[in-house]
């Protein structure tokens, strides 16, 4: 099994960017919340050009490389590929996980984005690797769902095989709550890209999931 398929297996601290920039600073933090401790790195952006887009995707690919971390792109297929991550993550209207995995084969994790139980089982029945379940708290990265709480967290992660990771409004003042109802990874965005050090917020994530 290489590095990639045992830290898939074993991740905990998931760090996903809200990209509006693609100035050095961006990824100077990127760069910061993997020396912390960051497992995982979605680059997430809802504004940003495509050729900026890249120009940061390229950089952050050379990093996940040197720190042997995963590289996931949000919700382009195309933009993955050409970058060379190692995997795309899917919302709920995005490319079915199913047409992704018959043009990827298994060379490239697939995530999917569930807000409920009945999503999460789907999304591993049509093959993603692991699933974003959320929101767990009101977020306004994902203003339009309602807060799924902290009761679903454990009968999802009991239900699935494939790792569940808890996202939408995590932080270091919640975790704690998120670790103790059975959530054992986590995703954030403003916790670790919003914090003056990015690579000490995601220490302190880390330390308080049980992780050293």
């Amino acid at each position: 099994m290489d590095w990639k398929k045992r830290l898939l297996r074993s991740f905990n601290l998931y760090a996903v960017t809200d990209l509006k920039s693609s100035d050095r600073d961006v990824i100077d933090s990127i760069e910061r919340a993997l020396r912390g401790g960051a497992d995982v790195v979605q680059l997430r952006s809802k504004s940003l050009p495509d050729s900026e887009f890249l120009r940061v995707g390229a950089a952050v690919r050379k990093m996940t490389r040197k720190y042997k971390r995963l590289f996931i792109v949000n919700d382009r297929l195309d933009l993955m590929l050409v970058l060379q991550a190692d995997g795309v993550h899917l919302g709920q209207e995005d490319l079915p996980i199913t047409a992704v995995r018959k043009l990827t084969g298994r060379h490239y994790i697939l995530g999917s984005s569930t807000h409920n139980f009945a999503q999460a089982i789907e999304a591993e029945k049509s093959g993603a690797d692991y699933v974003g379940f959320g929101p767990i708290f009101a977020t306004p990265t994902k203003a339009d769902y309602a807060p799924v709480g902290l009761n679903e967290i454990r009968r999802v992660s009991a239900a699935l095989k494939i790792p569940v990771v808890c996202i939408g409004g995590v932080n270091h003042r919640n975790v704690t709550a998120v670790r103790n109802a059975g959530g054992r990874r986590i995703a954030v965005v403003r916790a670790i890209f919003g914090a003056p050090d990015p690579a000490e917020a995601a220490r302190r994530l880390k330390e308080k999931m049980g992780v050293t």
